[in-house]
């Protein structure tokens, strides 16, 4: 199943049985329910990635949690889903907070979910018309069996840089452990990679070719034949990279609790630098 679909074949899809899902979401911004409802996609529902793509942060399990599956089943049917739908999500930064809610109803064991390329700006490009306000749809009766995505725990990931590929998604800086705006302790897992997740788009928000992402993935060490990982500050902008992984044709695993879970247990090891 693809990972993204373009404003162009979005406008020509059955739109009756497709739910938008726009999630509007970035850190330290808690407008994005304003900012949805000044202008969506017709029939969007708004998502908020703190309450209903998480569970409450906590020093063990990190910043955003991954809500149990019974807690994503009540959102999905909220949100209008109903067995069969597809199922596109989008924002305004890329992607890059959507892929979060990509990610957990592809792990929920749906495969018709895809992101919208670019977002709500390639969508206005398109001649996409918005609507304001908000959107209550009737509730769905999705059924989610859980286990449709690879999931690495805290140990497993510590692991992974001796038989695998450890990708860290943060901005560069934070992977040297130059700045730490939000975690306790700067720096990386011991044996991750720098890939910033910024790198798999193009200037104007839209993922770049799937041959690019290939071959920057392969710079990395990681391809198709490998065991990948990937992780961030708290499993968002890490499930936009599994994205871009996923259309390089390479499976990757999320690390939910990233580096925010791992920087609140004094006894893991914190490297800096490249």
């Amino acid at each position: 199943m693809s990972v993204l679909v373009s404003a162009a074949d979005l406008m020509r899809a059955d739109r009756s049985r497709t739910v938008l899902l726009d999630v509007r979401w970035a850190l330290g911004d808690d407008r994005g329910r304003e900012r949805y409802r000044d202008g969506h996609l017709p029939g969007a529902v708004f998502v908020d990635l703190d309450t209903e793509l998480a569970d409450p942060p906590s020093t063990a399990e990190g910043c955003h949690p991954l809500p149990s599956l019974q807690r994503l089943l009540s959102a999905a049917q909220r949100w209008g889903i109903i067995g069969g739908d597809a199922v596109v999500a989008y924002d305004a930064t890329g992607g890059l907070a959507a892929a979060r809610a990509w990610w957990l109803l592809r792990w929920g064991g749906l495969r018709d979910v895809r992101l919208l390329d670019g977002g709500l700006d390639a969508w206005r490009r398109a001649g996409g018309s918005v609507e304001s306000g908000d959107v209550v749809p009737e509730p769905g009766d999705v059924t989610l069996t859980g286990g449709g995505m690879p999931v690495l725990s805290i140990d497993e990931a510590a692991a992974l840089p001796s038989a695998g590929v450890l990708l860290d998604a943060r901005a560069g800086e934070r992977y040297r452990g130059e700045v730490e705006p939000i975690d306790p302790r700067a720096g990386h897992v011991p044996g991750a990679l720098s890939a910033p997740t910024t790198d798999n788009l193009e200037p104007d928000g839209t993922f770049r070719p799937a041959a690019e992402l290939t071959e920057r993935f392969a710079a990395l060490g990681a391809t198709w034949a490998v065991r990948v990982g990937v992780y961030c500050g708290s499993g968002v902008t890490a499930a936009h990279e599994v994205a871009a992984l996923a259309a390089a044709g390479i499976d990757a695993a999320l690390w939910p609790g990233s580096w925010s879970q791992w920087s609140a247990d004094p006894d893991r090891p914190a490297a800096t630098g490249r």
